[in-house]
């Protein structure tokens, strides 16, 4: 298995070469089948812009008992009802942020045979990529990205990071820092709304030192035929929970919600927080990780990174002991986060089939 994991089955297509090349027409791996595409019938309508549920993080900490409820009360809905949520007042500096995402916009733009050097392999996906999964002929998003291990220490490896902008690296592990940080602080929050003790979930991720954190920058071209593709094909995130700071200027996510596509209007200077598959695990499925994707236009690109905080990837994670009963029987079988990795690592974005096949029946 490992082995058709050391290089991809067919040569890589860079989208920026491609987008930049000034084609008129997308070609055919790109374009998803009709009931696949951004506007396909089963949408009923265009997809409207839509308010995620807002969370004003500062008010968790508040003196004040009332703010402070009702915060966490807005949390639990966000996470049992969208599972998503926009936060905002979470502690990591604008500016931070800012100059993060502007410098990944400078590697993006840099020559593509300087961005080659860092060019991946499907066995770690660590480095300048194009495609997700190795399933041959398969069709493909309108994307690149940068991939990247923060967390442990012990994969953390900066060589393996642009050496250029020169700024890169040392930003890349400011803001690695920061946000992994705030992630901790929201994992003591989806504890105690679910009733466990603070340090639960986080224990369960094999606690601080050992958690795992990965950036995924992604870079979405303009698109000649944004009407025919995706930028990211529809899935629910693999791991823990996932923080992404998206493009200022230009919309692009969607979520699945009761059947529809809504695209998030992002706030300024708000992190866009979801529920991966692994916390719908060990929550028995009350909280849910839900069906997301990106949609391209042909007016400008966009540059989003996705901070991705994991479990200790060769522990056991199944639902907590304390949200088993026998009304509410366990919903999934124990499972590594390595195992059920490696299936969206083969078989690329495909909705929330992994995580729905797990259940027991």
């Amino acid at each position: 298995m490992m082995n058709c994991l050391q290089s991809w089955p067919e040569p890589v297509v860079r989208v920026q070469s491609l987008a930049a090349s000034g084609i008129r027409a997308i070609p055919e791996r790109f374009i998803k089948p009709p009931s696949q595409r951004p506007l396909s019938k089963n949408n009923f309508s265009p997809p409207q812009e839509v308010n995620i549920p807002a969370i004003d993080f500062q008010n968790v900490f508040s003196d004040d008992q009332r703010l402070r409820d009702e915060a966490l009360r807005d949390i639990y809905s966000a996470c049992h009802e969208w599972g998503f949520f926009q936060v905002v007042n979470h502690g990591v500096s604008h500016e931070l942020m800012k100059r993060t995402r502007e410098v990944w916009r400078e590697f993006f733009n840099l020559p593509v045979e300087v961005k080659q050097e860092y060019a991946n392999i499907p066995a770690t996906y660590e480095g300048y990529g194009s495609r997700l999964g190795v399933e041959k002929g398969a069709i493909l998003d309108w994307s690149d990205y940068f991939f990247l291990n923060y967390m442990p220490v012990s994969l953390r490896n900066q060589n393996k990071w642009p050496a250029t902008p020169a700024s890169c690296r040392e930003l890349v592990a400011e803001y690695g820092s920061e946000v992994v940080r705030l992630c901790g602080k929201l994992m003591k929050v989806f504890s105690m709304n679910l009733g466990l003790e603070e340090d639960s979930l986080l224990n369960a991720f094999g606690g601080e030192e050992n958690v795992g954190a990965c950036l995924r920058v992604n870079y979405y071209p303009k698109c000649p035929q944004p009407d025919l593709t995706l930028g990211l094909s529809p899935h629910s995130d693999p791991g823990g929970m996932t923080l992404l700071l998206p493009d200022e200027n230009v919309a692009g996510l969607q979520v699945c919600r009761k059947g529809s596509w809504l695209t998030v209007k992002p706030i300024p200077n708000a992190f866009i927080v979801n529920i991966g598959d692994q916390i719908q695990v060990l929550s028995n499925a009350i909280y849910e990780s839900v069906e997301h994707r990106v949609i391209v236009n042909s007016n400008s690109d966009r540059v989003s990174l996705a901070l991705f905080y994991n479990p200790k990837s060769d522990l056991l994670i199944e639902p907590s002991k304390e949200l088993v009963s026998d009304d509410r029987p366990a919903l999934y079988p124990p499972m590594t986060f390595d195992e059920y990795r490696l299936h969206v690592r083969t078989k690329g974005p495909c909705g929330k089939e992994q995580v729905e096949s797990l259940k027991i029946s």
